[in-house]
């Protein structure tokens, strides 16, 4: 960790006559893309203490000379410099890795680049933002460049400009759980029904059933309906059909994407 100035914020932790003062990163997510300037700027800008580059592979990172020479300079700077392998032009791939960013760092000052990635990187980063409590911002430059292959395709730094935030309600661990259970239990032979839901709910403790404690299936289906079901359905991230009596459930496309967005509640609990 790298040493703070005396205006790092910290946090004040009250014990039993313990006060432990917790220091917060400034951490930074960032898309490598074909830029120089437009991220490395604004990381000094905040003076950030660790700072996550987003790139198509990590394992063996193909870069060009002035990416590399942006990696050395983020890293002669004294800070944490990490790698996550991602699909930058898969909204939701970047969505499912900068929303786990943001609830590791969940004590700290998380802020996400959306202007060096692409567009595609630049929308899921800035819904993952908006499900979150990180910042998106947009860094305006003072020139483009076109050759991208010798040089990033822009030069200079400006500002950095905070974009306004729209909450959203990202889904919950109760329904995270139940879209997972969806895509380990559906097969080709069988799919999952509203019964199957109640079973699981009550296995797995989940909050939707357990604080309301219901005293018949009836309480329990109508639980089941307007936690998960109903919700669900109606963003599109499941289909019901009825088959005889029984409502069957199935993931839709969206669903699974949402699920690979949201994920990492389950690892973080509730």
């Amino acid at each position: 960790m790298r040493e703070r100035s005396p205006t790092t914020e910290t946090f004040l932790t009250v014990g039993v006559g313990v006060y432990d003062m917790q220091p917060i990163d400034e951490v930074h997510v960032v898309p490598l893309g074909y830029e120089h300037d437009r991220i490395l700027s604004p990381i000094r800008k905040h003076d950030a203490d660790v700072v996550y580059l987003l790139t198509e592979q990590t394992h063996d990172r193909n870069l060009t000379p002035y990416q590399e020479v942006l990696v050395e300079e983020l890293e002669s700077d004294s800070r944490t410099v990490g790698f996550r392998e991602v699909d930058l032009g898969d909204i939701y791939d970047v969505l499912a890795v900068v929303t786990t960013l943001a609830a590791e760092h969940a004590e700290d000052v998380v802020r996400v680049n959306v202007s060096s990635g692409g567009k595609l990187a630049a929308i899921g980063g800035a819904i993952a933002c908006m499900a979150t409590d990180a910042t998106a911002y947009y860094v305006h430059v003072e020139e483009h460049v076109p050759d991208l292959e010798s040089n990033p395709r822009t030069r200079g730094f400006e500002e950095a400009e905070v974009l306004p935030s729209y909450p959203i309600e990202a889904v919950s661990y109760d329904q995270v759980a139940i879209l997972d259970y969806l895509a380990e239990t559906n097969t080709d032979a069988y799919t999952a029904k509203k019964s199957d839901l109640i079973e699981f709910a009550e296995t797995a403790e989940l909050s939707f059933m357990t604080e309301a404690d219901p005293a018949n299936d009836k309480a329990k289906f109508a639980l089941l309906n307007a936690n998960v079901v109903d919700p669900l359905e109606s963003d599109g991230y499941i289909a019901v059909e009825t088959v005889g009596r029984q409502k069957q459930i199935e993931l839709t496309e969206t669903g699974w994407n949402v699920l690979h967005a949201f994920r990492h509640k389950l690892q973080d609990g509730r």
